[in-house]
Formats: structure tokens, C-alpha cells, sequence
């Protein structure tokens, strides 16, 4: 079979969009590694020590992060279906001042990045911790080169498919174990009040947890990374060699709006599956770790997120919940390493290094960094002496920051296309305009709380 490069767009190439539930099914996938980015050290970490940390107060939070973010992850991925173009791609269309070829969100975002090994760190570090546990034989730091050789061995050769299908698994398999917890924890002690539900959605914010709340804001729901990752499993999946390039004539519209309903459906079902995991992972933190006074300390993080599976479910739930902590922290590997192969060779490439447009080049540059950044991520794990929460919730606070350059660059994309055929309507222009105002309320609120 020969081999269509998924970057390039033809009029050949062309597909007409799929108009059954059935045929829309098969052509879903994107949304879903997101979600398996999502859940690992957003929801198991971030989330739940949220929860552990605020209690029940802070659950708006993580309902406004979930469910506001997806309008500008929607503007992104029609961005890319309608032009082919990367995410750097169309970054790099942005207005203000460049620095060489690349324009200065590029620039923003490799700053940004600096700290970010520090949030993947913590999570090459918890799966080396799980595993230990599980057979405690190895020690953690052979567990920690063992996660980190496995994960580039099975992201450097660049297939999408093996992402999509591991993630999809993964994500899956832990989120219905945790959905258990949540239901079983009913019939214990600490189960949750409608009066609970109620203190977390009153818009109260602790000055005291402002700063895991902002980490948590940026690193659950879709993040900045994820939004700007989205764009290359759009591309890689086909939606925008399916739409074909740019055409004046109305078929071409009419399958462009059919590939980017496909893509809604994908972000939206992506959506409740990640919304609905979150939730219940912060309301499990909020009722067994905050109740019991069991904030997660650093160097015991794993051992006490145990006790929201081991309360509800039993002791014999203590290798479950290791087995599917381990499942899902290694989807999340496995996910943000493909991530990020692409936007930094993509990065690169804008800034004149090298011809992202370039199969073999791309291919390339994805086997570099599919190497070199397990390894950082787990030198980062020692050399901040394993505190993996705190790890987390700063990279968290840096995606914030992200997410600021996405919603902005979101509203210029969606007032610079001037193809009137598919301007869209005043509920989607309302939703994006919520969307980023949301973002930058949630993260100056945040902001205001921690330095003021």
C-alpha cells in the first residue's frame, strides 16, 4: 500500500465526509489521546490533590476547566482542517514582533517550555514509583530508566496509530475503575452530600490553594499543550487531507463542514469522557483525603492516593488502583511524548532548522526528541529530589500561561478567515468568546490570589 504522507494536502486525496453514526465512529481518535494526556497527571495528581488540599469548594474549578477550554480547541482544529497547516504553522501567522523567522509566540511558548519536563519528570518518576511497588525487587531509579527507554522506543518511529489505540485502552480501562470508586464510595462514611455539591459550586476560592487551583486549572481539561497538539492527530488521522485543499466551488465547503463536524463530535465525546473522570477523581479526593486530613505528602503521593480506591473498594483494591494508575500515567507518557516530537520539530522548523514539510526531516527530528526528552524528564524526577506533586502543579501553572497564547491566537483565526461560506454562528462565536474570557479570568483570578 502506498504510503500518503498526512501533511501534504491534494485534490486526489479528497474524502467525502462520513454522514452515519457508524462512518463517524471510525474516523474518531484525536480527542481521545488528548484525553489520555489529560488524565494522568492532571486528574490522578493534580486533580485529586486539588481535592485533597480545598475540599469540596474548589470543584467549580475543575467544571470551568473541563468544559470552557474545548471552544478553543475547536478553533484550533477547524484552523487545521481548512488551511493543512501545523500548529507552529499557524502561530507563526500571528501579528507582532518575530525574532528571525519565528514569530514571538513561538518564542513565548519554547520559554514557557523550560519548566514543563518538570510536570512529565513527575510522571516517568510516579510510574517508576508505581512499579516498584509492584515488584519492589528493582529499585526506582532502574524503573526510572526503564520507563523512559520504553516509552522512546515505542514513540520514535512516529506512528499515530499505536498512540490512538494504547491511549484509547488506557484511558478506558482506569477511568471505569474509577467511576466504581466513586459509585461504591455511597455506601461508606465519607459519602458525598448534596449540600457538598452545593459549597463547590458557590465561586469561593481559598487564597491558601490558589496556586495548586491555578496549576490544576492549567493542566486539567484540555491544556494549552493539549490544545496545541490537537491540531497534528487532525492531520495525522487524514481530516485535513480528507477536506482537500482550499476550493471555490461549493462541494469543497460542504466536505470541509462535514470533516469539521466530525471533529466536533470527536472533541465533544472527548470532552465527557475526561469532564466525567475529573470530577470524579477530585470529588474521591475531596471526600476520602481531605475528610481523613490525608493531603498527599511528596514523598509518600502514591501510597495515599491508594486509600481513595482501598476505602471504597476494599484492600484488595490497593493492586487495582497501581495497575490502573500505572496504565493511565504511562498513556499520558506515551501521549505527551508524541506531543511533543511533533511541536518542537515543528518549532524548530519555524524557526528555519529544518523543513518540517520534509517527511524524512520530520521523521527525523521525531526520533531525536522521542530520545531525548524521556531523558530529561526522568534527570528532572532526581535532581528536584522526587517531589512529583509540586512538579505537577508547576508545570501546571506554565500550561496557564499557555493557555493565555492559545485563547488569543483562537479569536485572531477566527476573525481572519474571510471565507464567508463557513463563518460560523453566533452560539460557536459565543461559545469561543466565553471560552477565552473564562481562561483569562480563571488565571488572573488565580493569579491575584497567590501574589496579593
Amino acid at each position: 500500500m502506498t504510503w500518503i504522507d498526512p501533511y501534504q494536502q491534494s485534490p486526489d486525496d479528497r474524502l467525502s465526509p462520513p454522514t452515519t453514526w457508524w462512518g463517524t465512529l471510525k474516523h474518531l481518535g484525536p480527542g481521545f489521546i488528548l484525553s489520555a494526556s489529560i488524565v494522568g497527571s492532571g486528574e490522578l495528581v493534580a486533580t485529586t490533590h486539588l481535592g485533597a488540599t480545598a475540599g469540596f469548594v474548589a470543584l467549580w474549578v475543575i467544571l470551568v476547566s473541563c468544559l470552557v477550554k474545548v471552544a478553543v480547541q475547536l478553533e484550533f482544529g477547524k484552523r487545521a482542517i481548512l488551511t493543512g497547516e501545523t500548529t507552529m504553522e499557524s502561530l507563526n501567522t500571528l501579528p507582532g514582533p518575530r525574532l528571525g523567522n519565528a514569530n514571538w509566540s513561538i518564542w513565548l511558548w519554547l520559554a514557557l517550555m523550560i519548566v514543563k519536563p518538570l510536570q512529565t519528570g513527575a510522571i516517568v518518576g510516579l510510574v517508576a514509583v508505581i512499579l516498584s511497588m509492584l515488584i519492589p525487587v528493582i529499585s526506582v531509579v532502574i524503573w526510572c530508566i526503564v520507563a523512559a527507554v520504553v516509552v522512546s522506543l515505542l514513540v520514535f518511529r512516529g506512528n499515530y496509530v499505536l498512540v490512538e489505540k494504547v491511549s484509547l485502552v488506557m484511558t478506558g480501562l482506569f477511568t471505569l475503575l474509577t467511576l466504581i470508586s466513586l459509585f461504591q464510595l455511597q455506601w461508606t462514611p465519607n459519602a458525598i452530600a448534596w449540600t457538598d455539591i452545593g459549597s463547590g459550586l458557590t465561586f469561593q476560592l481559598p487564597a491558601s490553594v490558589a496556586f495548586v487551583a491555578l496549576g490544576a486549572f492549567g493542566i486539567t481539561g484540555v491544556g494549552g499543550d493539549e490544545i496545541m497538539a490537537y491540531n497534528y492527530w487532525l492531520l495525522e488521522k487524514g481530516y485535513a487531507r480528507n477536506a482537500g485543499p482550499r476550493e471555490d466551488n461549493p462541494q469543497w465547503a460542504e466536505d470541509a463542514r462535514g470533516w469539521m463536524r466530525v471533529m466536533y463530535i470527536d472533541a465533544i465525546l472527548a470532552m465527557v469522557v475526561y469532564t466525567a473522570m475529573t470530577v470524579a477523581f477530585f470529588l474521591l479526593g475531596a471526600a476520602i483525603l481531605n475528610a481523613g486530613g490525608a493531603v498527599p505528602p511528596q514523598s509518600k503521593l502514591v501510597e495515599v492516593l491508594c486509600l481513595i480506591y482501598t476505602e471504597t473498594l476494599g484492600e484488595s483494591a490497593r493492586y487495582l488502583f497501581l495497575l490502573g494508575a500505572l496504565a493511565v500515567l504511562f498513556s499520558t507518557l506515551l501521549a505527551a511524548l508524541a506531543a511533543w516530537t511533533r511541536l518542537y520539530s515543528d518549532a524548530v522548523g519555524q524557526i528555519g532548522l529544518l523543513d518540517y514539510r520534509d517527511p524524512k526531516q520530520r521523521h527525523g527530528a521525531f526520533a531525536f526528541f522521542a530520545w531525548l526528552f524521556p531523558a530529561v524528564w526522568a534527570s528532572c524526577y532526581f535532581l528536584i529530589t522526587a517531589k512529583p506533586a509540586a512538579m505537577v502543579i508547576i508545570g501546571g501553572v506554565a500550561t496557564t500561561v499557555i493557555l493565555f497564547i492559545v485563547a488569543g491566537a483562537a479569536l485572531w483565526f477566527r476573525y481572519t478567515d474571510g471565507d464567508q461560506r463557513l463563518k460560523p454562528g453566533p452560539l460557536y462565536d459565543a461559545a469561543l468568546w466565553i471560552s477565552a474570557i473564562s481562561i483569562a479570568a480563571i488565571g488572573l483570578l488565580g493569579a491575584w490570589k497567590l501574589f496579593i
